[in-house]
């Protein structure tokens, strides 16, 4: 079975795994079925490589970085007072 995909495509999951040159790998796990690739890395982001299928039933090589929200210091409390 031979997959197809398309240049378009191709520059989108280049240009997420680009994002990601020089950073430390901490974990790499493979699904049991060799679907799905999960990067853990050193700055707690997750890279996702998964193998799906589109609507019509064709292979996609799909590409996610999950990052970790920062936090830029002390969050702001409200509060709301009812009368």
């Amino acid at each position: 079975m031979t997959q197809h995909f398309s240049i378009q495509l191709l520059r989108q999951i280049s240009d997420t795994l680009a994002q990601l040159r020089g950073r430390e790998v901490r974990d790499a796990v493979m699904r049991s079925d060799l679907r799905q690739l999960k990067l853990e890395l050193s700055d707690g982001s997750v890279v996702l490589v998964a193998m799906g299928a589109d609507e019509a039933g064709e292979g996609r090589l799909e590409v996610d970085v999950v990052r970790m929200p920062r936090l830029h210091g002390p969050q702001l409390e409200v509060r709301f007072d009812t009368a």
